[in-house]
This record gives structure tokens, C-alpha cells and sequence, in this order.
């Protein structure tokens, strides 16, 4: 017995102060969203040592949970790897870019990014402490995250990139950060700060207390006792998060909506006011954003005074502790669902809206390991870094270009609400901003690294640099996805040269870029746009139009001009071989019922006639790429495609073109 005992006590000694041995490798990348999976895979091509850390069970982040109607900008700030996600979506839908997709479909071509490289994922795992030493992180520590009470793996690497929505890695490695709204004064900005306007918004006479007229008897919920602070003035509060929820109405695929747990019908009572306010607005559009998904399917959004944004509910979330984060999700989870159970069930809702949503439910084949339901909680915005250079409204706006630019964005400034307060006495949404008129812009490299003097092995390409207004233009998942590829080419290329993240050489990082975007070694595509003037001859009388259309502008005939009008684009082909050529077709209302496209080799002349009736365009975008053809072309300045801008009825667009390699 006493042996036994003394056997008994080595092992509990032994356990109790066993340190398991760290993981070595050249790049950790922490969180397993879109832009995880992209910087993954790149450093794994580059021919680095990696490691993926997904804290849960899916990779994608909101590519994968339900934000399949994507949020492009514009198709010219989308490249590489990220151009190539969509284009992989394509493939599965028989097309040559998709653009809106089911969120099972989007976590399968996540996954193959994984099995192509063999990229080394660990799921179920997040941080707890950073281990920094002279400016550098040597190791993070890790715990299993359905448990807390212990430190179960050590990960060492050479640099480590935050991919996580919340910046957890960049906190806990002791980075200066910042939560909220700057005031307009902090960067001379305009649309920064407290904003109260009419977008996403409650109609004037909307009451908010509980018996109306009667302020004594409190408010009803959802509706905080702030008081409207100065237009433009700074605060720590965050814009709203939801869900972006798919739904399908297939009879054979969808399970119907279910009362949730926790539900109250009270804290719909905003929106049945809403309802009366509004008598004329019975559908499901008026109230949800209803994105139509391929095979019957939605990516649902907010929409309106009362939707699924859960507006000032989830301030503390960004520096929330694990716990405290999971019960904001679960009440985010609650609140959406209650949201579809109330509109699909209770008789204060207008009959057609009801009736509408009855015929939906949660797809069968979607979040199978989850209940149906998305894993991803739509984190607009979290913690934003205080780099060495900090994105503003200026950049956004052209008012101000980096020169070391690694990546493209171009979507509007936009801002969920923040708050919903009391407004001279009626209901008033606080926070909404959605401010564009502007093309692609450069996104500093400068913004996705630390000061120097805080840390030299990290890069965060989610919780980037960024003023709060220019951070609503920026964090689009596509974008995402460009910046983790630059980032994880800036940390190979730290690697291999054995310098800091701020002594890369940005032109090197472009370099890449540009000649290997897939990370394949194969020859890169040639975009020729309107703009490049040194491969764009024009004849006759064209408009410039900078509203739509692919890159900062299309050209577009002149009505009045009744003479010849042709464009003509000459790539600079690398190599000679098969290309397939497509023509970027803006479906302008005024368009011409058809457009004639000479396609030319240097010797020979193949004429494409693309007609209007036969282009759809899908998703939040203005234009498709068209296929004009297959064609042997040769290398150098001698292939010409020519756009004939000599139809009459109706204008001739000439935007850009498209020579991709043959494979």
C-alpha cells in the first residue's frame, strides 16, 4: 500500500508541474476568419513553417457564417488570393467569379486552401497570455477553449499575425489600441464621432416609453437614458453587431423557426410601434435586408429603425473576458432569433410580413455541427490598433495617398448604429453613416504593424490601424483577405531577411504581389483599365464616367457624337500562349442592346458581339467579366482588343480587360 501511494503521489507531482514543450514554428497565425486562412496558406506556399489557431470549430470567420452576399466596393481593390477565393466559388457555381454563396460552400473552398498547403490548424484553442521579451513576442500561451483552468500548449514562432475579428493576440501582447469613436477634432475627420441621421433610422413620433406619453413609467427596451452628446464628439461605444442569417425556402431543405431560448415578445414592443408608424410598409424588405442566395437560400442583414442589430448591447464585448464574450454571443444568438420568432408568430405583425416569413426556415445543410445556426457573430468592429500610421477619413477620400500601399479598398464609410436614445422625445437611432463617392485607395502598410517600439515580430491585418469612420470602409472580407496575404508575404520576407516587420521592403512585398499572386509560380493575369492611358487608344468622343464600373472610371459614348468612337486595348503579355480574354461589362438602364468586341492577334481579327439581354449581374456590384473567347496570343505589345462604340441605340461602355492565362 505504502508503494502504491508514493506512486500515487509521483504522478500527482509529476502532473502538477509538467510544462508541455513548446511548438516551434517560423509564422503563427491567430484566428482562423478568411484573412487567417488566406495568410496561412500564403506563408505555407512561401515555404515557411505554419501554424493556423482557429479558437473554434470553423474556419472562414464571416465568410463561412452567413456573409455570402458580399460587400465588394469594387472589383479592382480584390486581388490575389482573395480574387482567387471568389473565383474558386465561381467554379462551384459554374461561373467565373461568384460573388454571392452558401455558407457551407464558402467553408468547403476554405478547406481545400487547407489541404492544398497543409496547413497545420489547431481548433479549439485560444490565447491567454503573450510571452514578449525585448520588443519581440517569443511565445503565446494557450488553453483549451471549453476549459480555463489550464495552459495546455506553448507556441512559439519567428512572427505571429492577429487574424482574429476581437485583436485578441495584438492585446494580450501588450499593443496600444483603441475602442470606439474618435471625435472628428482627434484627425481633422468629418463623419467621425456621435452622428445622428436618417439612415437606418426611426420616422419622427415614434414613442419610447413603455405607456406612451408617460415618461414615468420607463422606457421600453432597447432604449438607452443617454442623452445625445455633441455632433462629431468622441465615446467608447460600439457599432452594432447581428447575425447574418441564412434562411431558405425549400420545402425539402428547412426546418421552421422556433421559439428560442429566453424569448420576450417585450422586447419587440419598439418594433410594433414601428409598425404602426409606417402602416404602408408590410413586406420583409422593409424590415430585414433579404439578400437572395444561390438554391434558395438568404443572407439576411439589418434593415431600418428595428432590426437585427442589436444596437448598444455589446459595448463591453471587444474587451470582454472569454465568459462575458460568450453570453453578449448568446444573447446577440437569442435576440435574432426571437426577432424571426416574433416576426413569423405574433399577431401584431402585419399579416403579409408574417405570412411572408412563415415560408422560410434554417437550412438543413447549413452549420450542421452547430444547430443550424451560424458559429460567427458578426463583429463589425472590435479593438483597432494604434500603429505606426493610422488610416483616416483623408485616405478614404483621396485626400491623402500612402506610398506604400499593399492592398486596395473602396467601400463606403460605413458605420452601424451605436446607440438608441431619447431625441426630443421620440426614438432616435445614433451612429449610422454611410458616406461614399469615392474609388479604390491605397491601405498603408504602415497601418498593419506596431510602432517599432512596442513590438517587431507582429502583424494585424483585421484590427488594423484605423480611425473608426475610414475602419467602416475598410473591413470588408475581401479586404481582409488582400491585407492577410501582404502580411504574411511581410513576415516571410522578415524571415528570410532577419529584420523587423517595419524594415521590410514594401517594394519587395509588391513584388510578390505582382508576380506571384496565387502563391503558384504561374504566370499572373494582365488586367488592362480604361485608365492606363499608355495601353488605351481611344477615337471618337467618350465620357468618363466615375460612378460605377471597374477601377476609378469607365468610358461611355457620347450621345450627341455621331461619328466612328472605338477603344482599343493592348495588353503587355509576358508570355506568349492560350488566354482566355473577358470584357469588365458595366449593365448600365441606357446600354445598348448590343456591343461589338475585335479581338486581335496581330494578324488575325475575331469579332465578339456581347448582347445586354444575356448579361445578369448578382450581388452589390455594377458589372460582370464577360468571356469574349479563347484566343493564341503572342507576347509582348501586338494583341489589341477594340471596343466599337457605333450603335445608335443605346450608349456603348468601355471599361476594362481581362487575359487569363490558360492553365
Amino acid at each position: 500500500m505504502r508503494q502504491v501511494s508514493l506512486a500515487v503521489l509521483l504522478v500527482i507531482f509529476t502532473a502538477g508541474s509538467f510544462k508541455p514543450q513548446a511548438e516551434t514554428y517560423d509564422i503563427c497565425v491567430y484566428g482562423g476568419t478568411s484573412a487567417g486562412v488566406i495568410a496561412a496558406y500564403t506563408a505555407v506556399k512561401y515555404g515557411k513553417k505554419v501554424l493556423l489557431i482557429e479558437p473554434g470549430n470553423t474556419i472562414g470567420g464571416l465568410s463561412s457564417g452567413g456573409l455570402g452576399y458580399t460587400d465588394i466596393g469594387n472589383k479592382y481593390a480584390i486581388t490575389g488570393l482573395a480574387l482567387d477565393f471568389y473565383r474558386r466559388l465561381g467554379k462551384h457555381y459554374g461561373k467565373f467569379e461568384q460573388w454571392i454563396f452558401e455558407p457551407h460552400v464558402a467553408e468547403e473552398v476554405f478547406n481545400d486552401y487547407v489541404k492544398e498547403a497543409g496547413i497545420n490548424v489547431l481548433y479549439g484553442y485560444r490565447i491567454r497570455n503573450a510571452d514578449k521579451q525585448n520588443g519581440k513576442i517569443r511565445s503565446i500561451q494557450l488553453e483549451n477553449s471549453e476549459s480555463e483552468k489550464n495552459v495546455l500548449k506553448t507556441i512559439k514562432a519567428k512572427i505571429f499575425i492577429d487574424c482574429s475579428y476581437e485583436g485578441d493576440l495584438m492585446a494580450k501582447s501588450g499593443i496600444t489600441y483603441t475602442i470606439g469613436r474618435e471625435s472628428n477634432s482627434t484627425y481633422n475627420e468629418t463623419w467621425n464621432g456621435i452622428q445622428l441621421m436618417n439612415t437606418h433610422q426611426f420616422p419622427d413620433g415614434v414613442d419610447p416609453y413603455k405607456i406612451p406619453g408617460d415618461s414615468s413609467s420607463g422606457l421600453l427596451w432597447g432604449i438607452s437614458n443617454s442623452t445625445l452628446q455633441s455632433i462629431g464628439s468622441g465615446d467608447r461605444k460600439v457599432q452594432s453587431y447581428n447575425y447574418r442569417i441564412c434562411l431558405t425556402d425549400d420545402p425539402d431543405n428547412r426546418l421552421p423557426i422556433e421559439r428560442p431560448d429566453g424569448y420576450d415578445s417585450g422586447r419587440y414592443e419598439l418594433l410594433v410601434r414601428l409598425f404602426h408608424a409606417q402602416p404602408d410598409k408590410k413586406a420583409l424588405n422593409d424590415y430585414f435586408f433579404f439578400g437572395s442566395m444561390p438554391n434558395r437560400k438568404t443572407d439576411i442583414n439589418n434593415r431600418g429603425g428595428f432590426s437585427t442589430d442589436m444596437i448598444g448591447m455589446n459595448y463591453q464585448y471587444p474587451d470582454a473576458d472569454y465568459p462575458a464574450r460568450t453570453l453578449i454571443i448568446k444573447q446577440h444568438e437569442d435576440y435574432v432569433k426571437g426577432l424571426l420568432y416574433f416576426c413569423s408568430t405574433d399577431p401584431r405583425v402585419p399579416e403579409p410580413l408574417r405570412k411572408e416569413l412563415l415560408q422560410w426556415g434554417y437550412p438543413k445543410d447549413e452549420y450542421v455541427n452547430n444547430d443550424h445556426w451560424s458559429p460567427q457573430l458578426y463583429v463589425r468592429e472590435s479593438r483597432r490598433m494604434i500603429g505606426a500610421y493610422i488610416m483616416t477619413q483623408a485616405n478614404c477620400q483621396g485626400k491623402e495617398i500612402v506610398k506604400d500601399g499593399v492592398g486596395l479598398a473602396a467601400y463606403t464609410m460605413d458605420s452601424h448604429n451605436c446607440q438608441r436614445i431619447v431625441y426630443h422625445g421620440m426614438v432616435k437611432n445614433e451612429g449610422d453613416v454611410q458616406i461614399g463617392g469615392f474609388g479604390p485607395y491605397p491601405v498603408s502598410y504602415r497601418s498593419l504593424i506596431p510602432k517599432e517600439s512596442e513590438c517587431r515580430n507582429l502583424l494585424v491585418p483585421v484590427c488594423l490601424s484605423a480611425s473608426h469612420i475610414a475602419y467602416g470602409s475598410i473591413r470588408m472580407e475581401p479586404v481582409f483577405m488582400v491585407l492577410a496575404q501582404s502580411s504574411a508575404i511581410a513576415a516571410c520576407l522578415a524571415i528570410t531577411n532577419n529584420v523587423s516587420v517595419q524594415q521590410v521592403d514594401v517594394s519587395q512585398i509588391r513584388a510578390v504581389l505582382k508576380n506571384n499572386p496565387l502563391m503558384d509560380g504561374m504566370t499572373p493575369e494582365v488586367i488592362v483599365d480604361n485608365e492606363d492611358r499608355s495601353k488605351v487608344f481611344t477615337k471618337g468622343k467618350w465620357i468618363r464616367e466615375t460612378a460605377q464600373g471597374f477601377g476609378p472610371s469607365y468610358f461611355v459614348t457620347d450621345p450627341s457624337f455621331k461619328g466612328e468612337a472605338m477603344v482599343r486595348f493592348t495588353p503587355a503579355l509576358s508570355t506568349p500562349g492560350l488566354y482566355t480574354v473577358y470584357t469588365h461589362y458595366v449593365n448600365l438602364p441606357q446600354a445598348a442592346t448590343q456591343v461589338s468586341y475585335e479581338v486581335s492577334d496581330g494578324k488575325n481579327v475575331s469579332t465578339v458581339i456581347i448582347r445586354k439581354k444575356d448579361v445578369i449581374v448578382d450581388g452589390q456590384t455594377s458589372g460582370e467579366w464577360i468571356k469574349l473567347g479563347a484566343f493564341q496570343l503572342p507576347k509582348g505589345n501586338i494583341a489589341t482588343v477594340t471596343v466599337k462604340g457605333d450603335y445608335s441605340d443605346g450608349v456603348v461602355v468601355a471599361d476594362a480587360l481581362l487575359f487569363v492565362p490558360v492553365k
